[in-house]
């Protein structure tokens, strides 16, 4: 399946226009007892009006654990399904319905079946950019933050199927060579071309700036290689889960990062270390999708419950387990905006 790529629409709002809207927001989230998650490459002023600012896996935990009566994703659609299967007893509004998946729309449930047929006694893992129907048919969920703890919770033994982000998959083998694991060739439409030859011209324009990579990008594994064989050094260039990214910024001396993932999460980055610069590995990583979510639709998902995400209780019941499994694995978390 292939999804329509939306169109991103600059926001046009003035400074005081922006602080209006987020004011009513926070105002409108009090009065209905919600919580306001933002994922990482969501538009500044989204992330900025925020309860929590994370990836994945911390939202998802953050969704868990809310005593919120509502919560409202700044996300995409798969986002907003963890949360409801997460918190079923909350109601879950997603912004905008645009707000897709390229990954996501890489694998059905039906082809999981399939696949899964053909490697009898393997291990499903699945990275959580997938649709409910798809996570109901793994045994794991996991994000790039805990996908290497979730593969050493699997004993040696078994074989896994990894699906649907083939660069992460690339990765885990990369990781863990000893492990049988066959790959689904999928791909985030945004990572896959953020590629070498971009990266390196900005590290002849940037030779101070340390690197970090996230293991979704097209250039990672190539970069891993080139590492390993001596012909780029090593040090000063991480493959990391986002929020391994912000906790390298803060601990890491360096002045300078270029940074190879979705744009969004440079806002972050300058308000947790505003005393450094960060460059995009390529300024045209921009998530089309995430970017669907304004203030004003944020505002308005409040103030019109809309649009409400639900699972039916069946296809909720079997992707819970594959996501409680996720949930309880790895170190990352969501952050208050600041933190």
């Amino acid at each position: 399946m292939t999804l329509a790529l939306p169109v991103i629409e600059p926001t046009r709002l003035s400074p005081a226009e922006i602080a209006a809207l987020q004011s009513e927001i926070k105002a409108l989230a009090r009065k209905r007892n919600a919580v306001i998650l933002a994922h990482n490459y969501q538009r500044a002023e989204v992330q900025d009006v925020a309860d929590f600012v994370g990836d994945s896996l911390g939202l998802s935990r953050k969704a868990a654990a809310t005593d919120a009566d509502v919560i409202v994703f700044c996300g995409v659609h798969f986002m907003a399904e963890t949360a409801a299967i997460l918190a079923p007893k909350k109601k879950v509004l997603l912004p905008d319905l645009e707000a897709g998946c390229s990954l996501a729309a890489t694998i059905t449930a039906d082809e999981v079946r399939a696949w899964k047929a053909k490697f009898p006694g393997y291990i499903a893992v699945g990275y959580v950019n997938t649709t409910a129907e798809v996570k109901a048919e793994l045994d794991y969920c996991c994000t790039s933050g805990n996908v290497l703890e979730v593969i050493d919770a699997i004993p040696e033994e078994k074989g896994i199927l990894f699906l649907p982000d083939f660069f992460l998959g690339a990765h885990v083998r990369r990781m863990r060579p000893h492990r049988k694991v066959e790959v689904w060739m999928g791909e985030c439409h945004v990572h896959k071309d953020i590629n070498p030859v971009t990266l390196e011209r900005m590290r002849a324009e940037h030779p101070q700036a340390e690197v970090l990579v996230h293991p979704e990008c097209g250039c990672a594994g190539q970069l891993i290689y080139a590492m390993g064989h001596g012909d780029i050094p090593a040090d000063g260039v991480h493959v990391a889960s986002t929020e391994k990214m912000i906790q390298l910024v803060k601990e890491r001396p360096a002045s300078e990062f270029i940074i190879a993932t979705e744009t969004g999460i440079m806002h972050r980055m300058e308000q947790l270390a505003p005393e450094k610069k960060f460059f995009a590995a390529d300024r045209a990583a921009v998530c089309a999708y995430m970017k669907t979510i304004t203030l004003e639709g944020t505002r308005d998902a409040l103030k019109l419950d809309r649009h409400h995400i639900t699972v039916p209780a069946d296809v909720a019941e079997r992707a819970r387990q594959a996501l409680d499994r996720m949930v309880a694995l790895g170190p990352s978390v969501a952050k208050r905006p600041g933190d």
